[in-house]
């Protein structure tokens, strides 16, 4: 582990500097030791208890306690991303509505206006001079004939609802997909520091033995020194867990919409399950279900169906047309009524080639979206493949991480036992010590990407493969 070895040497600078009269241990200690001293001054200073705990957990305000079911359903009320696209939902059901009632009623206005002249004008209403004309029309038009344009706007607007919803879903498993890493997160981190305190138990506890095995002469110095360095590593590494959980439980409490820290309802610790889908089965329903590939899907369409309709406009455009007017110097015009009705013809022959650069623009986007559709589907097929293959391995190490914590700690029993006897050295036991903790530092971890790796094969598929 790196990330332990460098703390091991910078702890180890830290406490040679300690021995030869650098004031450099941290102030979080409960004791600090100044000047040049020696193993009796670090055995009296403080440390001469090593039974009673050297850092005092402060006592934690209290904080909001979620479940994971609780915290899935407050983040998606307060997530950005799925918020937007449950909006984009409503946005695309709208623009449906517009397409069929643009396909079902015809376009009407309604126009009335008054005026006054400062000298007196015609009225087309009265047939006389007058210095006021009201005017009023109501007229619609409906289309019989677009090219096309009107059924492939329904079709490309029923699209784009499919993808909207898939969207929404896919929205909805990515925020649960971060809910639950800043959940387990609280979790893992809760557990590390469990390990983090059973850790400078043991070391208190050797260190206590180890005194005593140097006053009666059956041990050297040196043994006690080598274990104080190792509660010094084990303090720092609790205080470094200890800030870990505190930031852990605020996150969580910023995806919850949580104005302060958050903790985690604790989960079981059995085996996780095999997955209730062979690898070749959730390999086909990616490629169908996916929401991401619905979504890609559905923007496909999208574009087709706005190439087709653009290409519509090559074909004329018949319309019905109906208009009444009325025309009086009243607030309500009833003088002179006039009543149009008709058929019209559009056929635009050349528009200085616009057309052709609309067309050409469409069958573009319809070309880089069917390219993103066929990428996207290979790219969630790869995904999934992986996402499988981390839960199986998780899964597999997590059974071995925790075979391995039992291997530690009966080789812990057995080192203290000899080194109790006087059969073996120090530093076999501080070795024994460092691995059952880094064992237990495994497991923890494992059953963490066991979790994640769960959700991200959920997050792909868009749906729940096990009670949570």
């Amino acid at each position: 582990m790196k990330r332990a070895r460098s703390i091991r040497a910078v702890l180890a600078l830290a406490t040679l500097g300690a021995l030869s009269g650098a004031d450099m241990v941290p102030a979080q200690l409960a004791t600090t030791l100044p000047g040049p001293v020696g193993e009796d001054d670090l055995l009296s200073a403080g440390l001469a208890s090593p039974g009673a705990p050297s850092i005092q957990q402060a006592a934690a305000d209290s904080v909001l306690t979620v479940t994971l079911a609780q915290a899935l359903q407050l983040a998606a009320s307060v997530d950005p991303n799925y918020v937007a696209a449950l909006r984009e939902v409503g946005d695309a059901d709208w623009v449906r509505r517009q397409a069929w009632m643009a396909f079902v009623i015809p376009s009407a206005q309604f126009q009335w206006s008054w005026n006054r002249f400062s000298s007196p004008q015609f009225n087309i209403g009265t047939g006389n001079p007058t210095d006021e004309l009201t005017t009023a029309s109501l007229g619609a038009r409906y289309d019989l004939f677009t090219g096309g344009a009107r059924i492939y706007d329904m079709q490309g607007s029923a699209a784009g609802v499919e993808g909207a919803r898939a969207g929404e879903l896919q929205a909805r498993f990515e925020t649960a997909l971060g809910t639950e890493a800043d959940y387990y997160e609280v979790i893992a981190q809760t557990e590390l520091l469990r390990v983090a305190r059973e850790r400078t138990a043991r070391a208190e506890q050797q260190l206590e033995v180890a005194r005593a095995r140097v006053l009666s002469g059956a041990a050297v110095q040196t043994d006690s020194l080598q274990l104080l360095l190792e509660l010094t590593r084990a303090q720092v590494e609790e205080l470094q867990q200890d800030a870990a959980v505190k930031v852990a439980r605020l996150q969580l409490g910023r995806r919850i919409g949580h104005a302060g820290p958050a903790n985690a309802v604790a989960l079981d610790t059995l085996p996780a399950a095999d997955l209730p889908i062979t690898e070749a089965d959730a390999y086909r329903e990616a490629l169908t279900s996916s929401p991401r590939v619905e979504v890609v899907q559905a923007e496909a369409r999208v574009a087709d169906a706005f190439f087709k309709a653009e290409r519509g406009s090559y074909f004329p455009t018949v319309s019905l047309f109906g208009q009444w007017s009325g025309f009086d110097e009243d607030i309500i015009p009833r003088a002179t009524t006039r009543t149009t009705y008709g058929v019209s013809l559009n056929f635009p022959l050349w528009d200085s080639a616009n057309r052709e650069i609309r067309v050409y623009r469409a069958n573009t986007v319809r070309q880089v979206a069917e390219v993103a559709r066929a990428d996207t589907e290979r790219e969630v097929g790869r995904n999934i493949v992986a996402a499988y293959q981390a839960y199986e391995t998780a899964r597999a190490s997590a059974e071995l991480a925790a075979r391995a914590v039992l291997v530690a700690r009966e080789n812990l029993r057995v080192q203290q036992e000899r080194y109790q006897a006087g059969a073996t050295t120090i530093l076999d036991l501080l070795v024994a010590q460092v691995d059952l903790t880094e064992a237990d530092a495994g497991l923890v971890q494992s059953r963490f990407t066991t979790r994640l790796a769960l959700a991200g094969v959920e997050a792909i598929l868009g749906r729940r493969l096990f009670d949570k």
